[in-house]
């Protein structure tokens, strides 16, 4: 049977990339551009929303909403790198941790002003700029800074925000009735700490089945996901909770699909190369996620940091190269290394 197209979520996606073009038509940060941007946020919703609904998921919709993300990436960087390199300016900008997962653009931002700092010196600065990053802060980081007049200048990604505003509902809904809120996520993970800071710290995170123990399933959960976690095992430790607790147990999938989508794609392109080159940082969690996935299905997958880590070894034989990266690895760094294994 012939797959249709023009079905209401492929609509939606197109008119979404059709937006997403006209963003590179108008200047940023005027009203145009965020009445169009959102826009784009909204028909973004409704194509996965319509489809599920009406049960019209197909395999052209799923690579018609790739392209769409993927174009809507180029798009955001193509405007707003530029104009953060810009208005960066030399010894006034603080940021609280790495601002990326990746060594190399830390370094390449430190000099050009961007000092990385820690909470502790943060809650010591006054009248300064200081750059939240995209994993998101606890709330007692807005409130030191306007206690000490900082100007924080909050580039928190819009899907962490929105997790941390459901995390605060449900721990203020289901605190008189001894609800707990659990986060399947990694302690110290910057992103987690932003999340239970929505809780006064009460939220109990897990990282792997046996920590489940410290749960008390006479009482209701509410358990969320650090949204870069994988979907395996979130839909994993969420089986054994509603397992334990039953009805008790409410479950929310919190796991950012740009991340999760990524995988089945992934796979499909390690498959198809006789050697991988998976670019990613150390500290990079989906870089580690989706370098073991390219691992998975093949062998001759090598982890590289910079153009430097490709040995001549790891090419022997190969007759083909795919290059891929984690969503903290610049571009210019995986160019430097395609250039380097051209040469070769």
């Amino acid at each position: 049977m012939k797959e249709k197209l023009l079905t209401p979520p492929n609509i939606c996606t197109m008119l979404r990339i059709v937006g997403t073009v006209g963003l590179l038509l108008i200047r940023p940060l005027t009203l145009p551009f965020y009445l169009l941007y959102t826009f784009c946020g909204i028909t973004d919703v409704l194509d996965g929303t319509i489809a599920r609904a009406t049960n019209s998921t197909s395999e052209f919709g799923a690579r018609l909403d790739s392209i769409s993300d993927l174009i809507f990436y180029a798009v955001m960087i193509v405007k707003f790198f530029p104009i953060l390199l810009e208005v960066l300016p030399v010894w006034m900008w603080y940021c609280i941790g790495d601002i990326v997962h990746n060594d190399l653009e830390v370094e390449r931002l430190r000099l050009r002003g961007l000092k990385t700092i820690e909470h502790e010196q943060f809650a010591r600065l006054q009248h300064c700029r200081v750059l939240f990053r995209a994993h998101g802060e606890p709330p007692v980081s807005y409130e030191i800074a306007q206690k000490n007049e900082v100007e924080v200048i909050d580039a928190s990604c819009p899907v962490v925000l929105n997790l941390q505003k459901r995390i605060r509902k449900a721990y203020e809904q289901t605190r008189e009735q001894g609800g707990q809120v659990v986060i399947y996520g990694k302690r110290g993970h910057a992103e987690v700490v932003g999340l239970v800071g929505q809780t006064n710290g009460e939220a109990l995170v897990i990282e792997n089945p046996e920590d489940i123990r410290q749960i008390d399933f006479s009482r209701p959960v509410i358990l969320f996901s650090q949204t870069t976690k994988s979907l395996e095992g979130f839909q994993a430790i969420a089986a054994l909770l509603k397992e334990k607790g039953g009805a008790q147990v409410v479950v929310n999938d919190t796991i950012c699909r740009k991340v999760a989508n990524r995988i089945p794609q992934l796979r499909e392109f390690a498959q198809k190369h006789d050697v991988v080159i998976f670019v990613s940082g150390e500290k990079s969690s989906n870089g580690k996620q989706l370098f073991a996935t390219c691992c998975e299905v093949n062998p001759r997958t090598y982890l590289v940091q910079r153009a430097e880590d490709v040995k001549p070894e790891m090419l022997e034989n190969a007759q083909s190269v795919g290059i891929s990266g984690a969503t903290s690895t610049p571009a210019w760094v995986m160019e430097e290394i395609r250039h380097k294994i051209e040469l070769q």
